[in-house]
Parts: C-alpha cells; sequence; structure tokens
C-alpha cells in the first residue's frame, strides 16, 4: 500500500532536485489555491520533468477524503500539506506516512518537525480578530465578540471545514477566562460558523458581517493590495 509523505518532502524536494527517474506526484493541500500554485510552481521549476498535480479543500475534507481512499485501498495522494499537525500524527501511528529527513531540518527548532522526519512544520498558523473599518467597535479582546454591539455581526471559520480553526478552537477552549463558555456567549450573541478562512474575509471585507476571527495572513494580504475603503478591514491578534 502506497505511504504518504508529509508537507516537509515536497518543500524540501524543492530545493534540492530530485531524481529524474521520479514519477509524477499528487499533492492534497489545505493551502489557499493562490498559494498551492505557487508551491507546486516553486516545486516544478526546480524539477521540470515531474508534473504535481494538487487537490485543494479545507484539512478535515481533504483527510476524510484521503481516509476513505486508504480504507478502499486506493490512496492517490502522495504528499500533504495541512494545516493540523495532530491529524499528522495519528496518520503517523496508523503507519500511513513514509518518514524523510531533510537536510534543512538542523536549521530550525526541534519542536517544529517529528524528530522521526513524518511531518514538519512549515509556517505558524496565527488566528485573530478583523473587523470591517466601519464597525462601531473595534474589539481589542476575544471577550469583545460576545458584546451586545457585535450581536449577530460576528462570523468565524467552522471546525468542520478548517484544520486551523479546530485548532484555535481546542486552543480557546483550554484557556482558564474563555473555555467553551466563550464559545457559548458567542452563540448566544448570533455568531455564525460557516465555510474556511476565506470565506470570513469575504464576509468582513464586503461589510456583510463587522467582526470575524481569521487567520492573520488573509486580511493582511489584502490590506497590503489597497482594498478600497468600502472593504477595508484591519487584523488584530491577541494573546488569549
Amino acid at each position: 500500500m502506497k505511504t504518504i509523505v508529509s508537507a516537509a518532502a515536497l518543500l524540501a524536494a524543492s530545493l534540492f532536485a530530485v531524481p529524474a527517474s521520479a514519477a509524477n506526484l499528487v499533492l492534497y493541500t489545505s493551502q489557499p489555491n493562490e498559494d498551492a500554485q505557487a508551491t507546486v510552481d516553486g516545486f516544478m521549476a526546480v524539477n521540470p520533468d515531474i508534473k504535481v498535480d494538487w487537490v485543494r479543500d479545507g484539512t478535515p475534507k481533504i483527510i476524510a477524503k484521503l481516509q476513505a481512499e486508504i480504507q478502499a485501498g486506493n490512496p492517490v495522494a502522495d504528499l500533504l500539506l495541512i494545516a493540523d499537525m495532530v491529524t499528522l500524527e495519528r496518520l503517523k501511528e496508523d503507519g500511513k506516512l513514509l518518514a524523510y529527513k531533510s537536510p534543512e531540518a538542523a536549521r530550525y527548532d526541534a519542536s517544529l518537525y517529528d524528530a522521526d522526519g513524518y511531518y514538519y512544520s512549515t509556517k505558524l498558523i496565527t488566528t485573530g480578530i478583523m473587523y470591517n473599518t466601519s464597525a462601531a467597535m473595534k474589539p481589542t479582546s476575544w471577550k469583545d465578540l460576545t458584546k451586545p454591539e457585535a450581536k449577530g455581526l460576528v462570523t468565524m471559520p467552522s471546525p468542520l471545514a478548517s484544520g486551523a480553526a479546530l485548532i484555535h478552537a481546542h486552543t480557546l477552549a483550554a484557556v482558564p477566562g474563555l473555555g467553551w463558555d466563550f464559545y457559548k456567549a458567542l452563540a448566544e450573541n448570533g455568531a455564525i460558523a460557516a465555510g474556511g478562512n476565506g470565506a470570513v474575509l469575504k464576509s468582513v471585507a464586503s461589510g456583510e458581517k463587522a467582526y470575524g476571527m481569521v487567520v492573520d495572513y488573509l486580511p493582511i494580504r489584502e490590506r497590503a493590495k489597497g482594498a478600497p475603503s468600502s472593504s477595508s478591514f484591519r487584523a488584530k491578534a491577541f494573546r488569549p
């Protein structure tokens, strides 16, 4: 049965040419489409004889697809680049990942990758609050999203669609003073959890919602592009 290489193999291979005899590859990823294409383009620029096809979805959905393929005895993916290290650890324990000892690993803190070489972190995912600049309240803490001023105006990605959202929910649920009571208060205040981070970005940028919980690089990128004032926003990350 095919074993799968986690994120690092593709990224490391983009720095070191791989044998011309290597087979074409299939990447399963939760990256935004633009980032996924840039990753593949960077690899193929160094390895022009290897074609990489990629499939993109939120981490929970892409892993559900992979697990179904594994159970059917025909996993399609050769490489995974996803947001959830917990999932990679589970795949490692199940013997579904192939170890790869990256020569680049020595440059990074050992806490950022698996000691046995089964998976490597490629970035830190920071979730913060973004808000439309027309919003009446400028939030400075997570609990601000439960205030009357934010009633019915908050959106967030669903943990069923986003691995980053799942990790964030588990993180805040364990924080004293927040916990699951915070999420209950959000629900009572009319907050909506649906789709992925991209949907949150669009909703707040368009003014459909005033506030969003989102991975910070998305609104930072859009702001750098010079979004018009009618759909401009700011992102701010908070310690719990």
